[in-house]
């Protein structure tokens, strides 16, 4: 693939967070750049400067294009690739990749995206030509605006250990010693009994449902979130469905056996686990509790989501049956 250049932007463009896992994106970068100039393949990039430039760039980027097709490629973390699907969300003419340079990278778990830089890149290029559509969700605010997410969102204790993780000096720490992974486990250990639960009422496609002392709820596009945990073993991008995961009445020790179990996607099997689904879907609180979109601090309950189906074209690794 060797595109033409139009309107000052090359069809194939590569927005980098140099600030994913502490700086580790940028060798992830230099691989994939090193890559692109020996196979003599035409490109742009950019990096960003500061938090939510990403989707800034992809909605400039989109507009340029002008209706011609325009691949974005994030390169950084779950953060970088939400950014730049919600400045893409609504333009047909992008298609989205990612490669992977982030410390969760859940992303590139539930679309089979390749860890390692240069396989990632080459599964990007071939899927090029036969890019998907996925599903992604779509958050209503009470003043207007809309949030969307490819991974998922959620709210409650797991919105609350997203933020802490996010705005954490022990999360550059241990990506420094390649531990980032586990942050996520540090932070729940450390709130899980501090945390206060809270009544929930979810509507779901005009049904309701009453759930006592909930610790969270995650509502999921694909399976995985929070660095590699299967959430959603049932999640699919390509259904037209979201999945909904509440966690209710159980005690704070019990609760950590869930959280060992759900890598495998076995906490399912609690019977203080509720598994639903369906195309929209309301939240409401006895108590404002934090929210969060693919790990991205949101703002608080009440909130509401729905599924915008074969909203984006993807390029990456995974190649839909069927």
């Amino acid at each position: 693939m060797n595109p033409e250049t139009f309107h000052g932007v090359n069809p194939l463009m590569f927005i980098i967070n140099p600030q994913a896992k502490n700086g580790y994106c940028l060798k992830v970068w230099g691989k994939v750049e090193q890559m692109l100039k020996e196979e003599n393949i035409s490109y742009s990039a950019v990096r960003t400067e500061y938090r939510g430039h990403a989707r800034e760039l992809a909605k400039i980027y989109a507009e340029q294009a002008g209706g011609q097709r325009l691949y974005l490629v994030a390169v950084g973390g779950d953060g970088t690739v939400h950014e730049v699907m919600n400045g893409a969300a609504g333009h047909q003419n992008v298609t989205v990749g990612f490669i992977p340079g982030g410390s969760g990278n859940d992303f590139s778990r539930g679309f089979n995206i390749p860890k390692d830089p240069e396989e990632a890149l080459t599964a990007i290029l071939k899927g090029i030509s036969h890019s998907v559509k996925a599903d992604i969700g779509m958050i209503r605010h009470t003043d207007g605006n809309k949030t969307y997410f490819i991974n998922n969102m959620g709210a409650g204790f797991d919105a609350l250990i997203s933020r802490k993780v996010n705005s954490s000096k022990i999360k550059g720490i241990l990506n420094q010693l390649s531990l980032g992974k586990f942050v996520y486990a540090l932070f729940l250990v450390k709130e899980l009994f501090f945390y206060n639960c809270s009544d929930i009422e979810i509507i779901i496609d005009g049904k309701k449902h009453q759930i006592g002392s909930a610790w969270f709820i995650t509502i999921s596009n694909q399976p995985f979130y929070g660095g590699g945990m299967k959430i959603s073993p049932d999640a699919d991008p390509f259904d037209g469905i979201l999945n909904v995961t509440v966690v209710h009445n159980i005690s704070r020790i019990k609760l950590l056996f869930v959280f060992a179990s759900v890598f495998k996607g076995r906490h399912i099997g609690f019977k203080e686990v509720a598994v639903l689904q369906g195309k929209n879907i309301s939240i409401r609180s006895s108590h404002p509790i934090p929210a969060h979109a693919d790990g991205e601090v949101l703002g608080s309950t009440p909130i509401s989501a729905s599924v915008c189906p074969e909203a984006i074209p993807i390029i990456n690794g995974y190649v839909k049956e069927g």
